[in-house]
């Protein structure tokens, strides 16, 4: 019997924009049309610069992060100087966090639940409208 991870390399950046660009499809129609624009970019980690600001002890220490203002807080429409709102997705912490997870969750799932907490951001949605929202896109 073989297993089919064994000629395989870890998910790549490219392997996880895909299924983040694959989640994204599959959140309900109203979450996208919310998102919008919102670009997702995948990282191996976070910079140095969010790796101080949000006074991590390691890079693992965050698996994605929204940077940049609310819709709540009036980021709409980006000011003059501002850089425009993005989620970012980091592939080694989430791939850690796979690899560390007691649960059976795929890493599709995982991938999915980062995504939606940081657009969840973006619309200063609560931790229960964004399970929701991860519920629906798991029908």
């Amino acid at each position: 019997m073989t297993n089919s991870w064994t000629d395989r390399p870890a998910p790549s950046l490219d392997d996880f924009e895909q299924i983040a660009a694959a989640a994204f499809e599959a959140l309900p129609p109203e979450f996208k049309a919310l998102a919008g624009n919102v670009p997702c970019v995948v990282a191996e980690f976070p910079d140095e610069e969010t790796i101080r600001e949000m006074e991590l002890e390691t890079e693992f220490d965050i698996l994605g992060l929204f940077r940049g203002i609310g819709l709540p807080q009036g980021g709409a429409t980006p000011q003059t100087g501002q850089l425009p709102n993005q989620v970012w997705l980091y592939r080694r912490p989430i791939l850690d966090y796979w690899a560390e997870s007691d649960t059976q969750e795929t890493l599709g799932e995982i991938i999915t639940h980062v995504l939606v907490h940081e657009i969840g951001h973006h619309f200063g949605f609560s931790d229960d409208d964004m399970e929701a929202i991860e519920a629906a896109a798991d029908e």
